[in-house]
């Protein structure tokens, strides 16, 4: 073959290929795969740039606990005197100042919904304003509610301690400190009051005020026809006598049973009571059954409130069946219709 007619060839192929690329990549395609490759480019620098940043950060947070520049002593398990140091911190400042605002009751009130309302205990409520019988608040009585739950406490003897005092109640007496102000080995004077926070009264004297402590000594059903208190002497009505118990009347013959457990001291008859029983509980408290038509339990005998101790009667002064129920503690008569649940 010639030179002429191979550089012909050569020429003509490469014109060829001039005009497939033009009509190609001189058209939309042609910028669709410039787009492209631009913003692949774009995208992995982005994408590189970002990782890197990140890799830095990551080094940046990734520390250790405290500085040293010698090795941590290990002595026993719990927390090392500073850590402690920092748990008193915390709870003297998760203890908020013992303050007081007011409250007046009004009507529907109820003493557990005045005290959960305000994020303290009916405890609180009741020492802290010396309520004897919740049933007895009245409408428009003002009531000082303190900013955190807890007792108002009476010392009862000279040479009691906060932290002694704080021990007895089972409550933290680096709070009580706080509170009080008071150092914990400080000798305290009997009378003095103090707040004791977190504190709970003792059950039985909860129950008295909030009338749980007795139940009703008849199921049958009963009315009552002569309160506790100041009343005409229905032997001569010209006459005012005090009445020491509640009247309960019922049916003749109805069960009696114990108002609250106990130990049965004395059964007899006397002109005024007629048949009755007398039964000692807890914490000096004692109960009366009076008029019974029949007595059907022993001095002696323990008893509870599922025990039938006698029947309704009108034995002794009495104008008809009934039952005369009386409470007493430490010798001192109390009102039973607040007492009873």
């Amino acid at each position: 073959m010639k030179k002429s007619s191979f550089y012909d060839i050569m020429k003509g192929t490469k014109n060829a290929f001039v005009t497939f690329y033009n009509m190609i990549f001189n058209t939309t395609i042609k910028k669709v795969i410039y787009l492209a490759v631009v913003g692949f480019v774009c995208g992995a620098c982005v994408t590189t740039i970002t990782i890197a940043t990140l890799n830095k950060i990551e080094e940046k947070n990734a520390m250790g606990g405290f500085e040293s520049s010698s090795n941590p002593n290990f002595t026993k398990p719990g927390l090392d005197p500073d850590e402690e140091s920092i748990q008193a911190e915390i709870i003297n400042d998760e203890l908020p100042p013992l303050t007081y605002k007011t409250y007046r009751v009004k009507q529907g009130d109820m003493i557990g919904i005045i005290a959960e309302e305000n994020n303290i205990s009916q405890d609180t409520l009741i020492t802290v304003n010396h309520i004897t019988a919740t049933r007895s608040l009245q409408i428009g009585t003002y009531l000082k509610i303190p900013s955190i739950p807890g007792i108002l406490y009476t010392v009862r003897q000279d040479g009691e301690t906060l932290e002694n005092i704080a021990k007895t109640y089972d409550i933290s007496a680096e709070k009580c400190s706080t509170v009080n102000n008071t150092a914990l080995d400080v000798s305290l004077k009997a009378g003095s009051t103090l707040f004791l926070p977190d504190a709970l009264m003792d059950e039985v004297t909860k129950k008295e005020i909030n009338g749980d402590l007795f139940h009703k000594p008849l199921k049958a059903r009963w009315y009552l026809s002569s309160p506790y208190g100041w009343r005409k002497s229905p032997f001569n009505t010209a006459k005012r006598t005090f009445h020491g118990g509640m009247d309960m009347a019922c049916a003749s013959g109805s069960n009696i049973y114990a108002s609250l457990d106990g130990r049965v001291s004395f059964t007899g008859y006397n002109d005024t009571y007629g048949n009755y029983v007398i039964i000692t509980h807890h914490s000096g408290y004692k109960s009366l059954y009076a008029h019974m038509s029949s007595i059907s339990c022993k001095k002696g005998q323990y008893v509870y409130t599922n025990t039938i101790i006698g029947k309704v009667g009108s034995t002794g002064m009495s104008t008809g069946p009934h039952l005369h129920f009386a409470v007493y503690k430490n010798g001192k008569g109390l009102n039973p219709s607040v007492l009873m649940n």
